[in-house]
């Protein structure tokens, strides 16, 4: 079908008749097992939708980008240069001139080999200095190396102000994985300190970047609307000018997104290590399997060598309530040491070509930045939205955007789930 020419196109479905996301798994679950049984997505439309909803906190919206990838994908939607941030840890000079032409002026910047790179690529650049919080100290050897001490900000100030490089806010660096709202508190009460440096150096400071680390649950929510937010009336109200934002990436997504992967070999470990001992294992031992799967940590589970905990997976197929469940883990299939996607989980005994579906999986799942070799495509996604849900987009006119104006859709029916329908959205 037509759509807008080099852009991506999508399949959509459109779920109707009392067809329900699993329908969507099970039959491409079907089409997989008659083929190369490769991993793939499905990504439900509507969660997004109301997880936008939900987000009454902080109504705004904009991009965090990382690369210029990311810069060029962002601002081929038509996305003003003001609403992005360029966050880039470590940025390449090319990307920092990228940036400066293309207008994008806000940056995060947490350490003085950035400041002086910054400062003679891009003058007019407008920074957010990146602290770090007690998340990076408290068991996330990967965090560490992420934001500058609270100690060290002054002398990052001092420098900034020394080569002429403007200082407008501060971004806290939280973990995705935070559940202490004592963090965020911590982090908005750091935030107050840096801000009165860097007023006292001359800097006009108007930007407040509370950072990320949404699970999505309402618990957190309610623990955002009330511990975080009277910190935010406390040190940053209205009156003070200061534009408050965040990061609900993870929020967005996380829940939309389904991974399903397949068991592409398996080992029984107890029973391997009691042979290598030259003791056969008595008919009360439990066997320990370790199950190795067609994605791994380096693909749709990448997140994995940072900071993020895989949660266990559900077994597409519906084993008897009283089958037994056996001590197990869950591996990537490069054989590398490392590749260990799941420590530790119950689960039923499985067979080589039997699939798992992991939930909450829209989050750190698709950069696919360590994927280096062409047999190991990233798997593909299938996108879907409920008839109730795409009705109520068009009540909000979310239809009416320019990005979605070539949106049609098939009607996808229980048991009957293919589609072909083409839309030129972002991914």
């Amino acid at each position: 079908m037509k759509g807008i020419a080099d852009e991506p196109q999508y399949s959509v479905g459109l779920l109707e008749g009392g067809a329900a996301l699993c329908d969507v798994i099970d039959n491409h679950i079907y089409e997989q097992s008659l083929t190369e049984k490769n991993a793939f997505f499905v990504a439900d439309l509507g969660v997004i939708m109301r997880q936008h909803v939900r987000w009454f906190l902080l109504p705004s919206a904009g991009f965090i980008c990382t690369n210029k990838s990311e810069l060029e994908l962002v601002q081929s939607h038509g996305i003003p240069s003001e609403d992005i941030i360029y966050s880039g840890v470590c940025k390449q000079v090319s990307q920092i001139k990228y940036a400066a032409k293309n207008g994008i002026d806000l940056l995060v910047c947490d350490n003085e080999a950035e400041l002086r790179k910054i400062s003679r690529c891009h003058p007019n650049a407008k920074l957010l200095l990146q602290v770090s919080t007690e998340a990076s100290s408290q068991g996330d050897e990967m965090s560490m190396a992420f934001g500058c001490s609270l100690k060290d900000c002054r002398r990052l100030l001092e420098k900034a102000k020394e080569l002429g490089v403007q200082v407008v806010g501060v971004r806290s660096h939280i973990s995705s994985s935070c559940e202490d709202d004592q963090v965020y508190v911590h982090a908005i009460s750091d935030a107050r300190c840096v801000f009165d440096m860097g007023e006292e150096i001359g800097f006009n400071m108007n930007v407040l970047d509370i950072g990320g680390g949404f699970s999505g649950s309402e618990t957190q929510l309610e623990m955002i609307n009330t511990a975080v937010m009277s910190m935010v009336d406390l040190y940053f109200p209205p009156s003070t000018g200061v534009s408050i934002i965040a990061e609900p990436g993870s929020f967005f997504v996380s829940s939309a997104f389904t991974l399903a992967v397949n068991i592409i070999s398996k080992e029984v470990v107890a029973r391997d290590r009691q042979d290598q001992a030259h003791d056969d294992p008595s008919p009360n031992d439990e066997p320990e399997f370790q199950y190795y799967m067609n994605e791994g940590v380096y693909g749709s589970f990448a997140s994995k060598l940072c900071e993020t905990l895989i949660p266990a997976p559900s077994v597409h197929k519906n084993p008897p309530l009283d089958a037994p469940v056996f001590s197990s883990s869950l591996w990537g299939p490069s054989a590398d040491d490392l590749d260990q996607v799941v420590e530790h989980c119950l689960l039923p005994e499985l067979n080589i070509g039997d699939w798992l579906t992991f939930s909450q999986a829209g989050a750190y799942t698709m950069g696919q930045p360590l994927r280096t070799t062409p047999d190991s495509p990233a798997p593909p996604v299938y996108y879907v939205i409920s008839s109730r849900d795409w009705y109520e987009m068009q009540d909000t006119a979310v239809t009416h955007e320019a990005t979605l104006k070539n949106f049609s859709l098939v009607p996808c029916f229980h048991n009957s789930c293919h589609t072909e329908a083409a839309l030129s959205v972002p991914a």
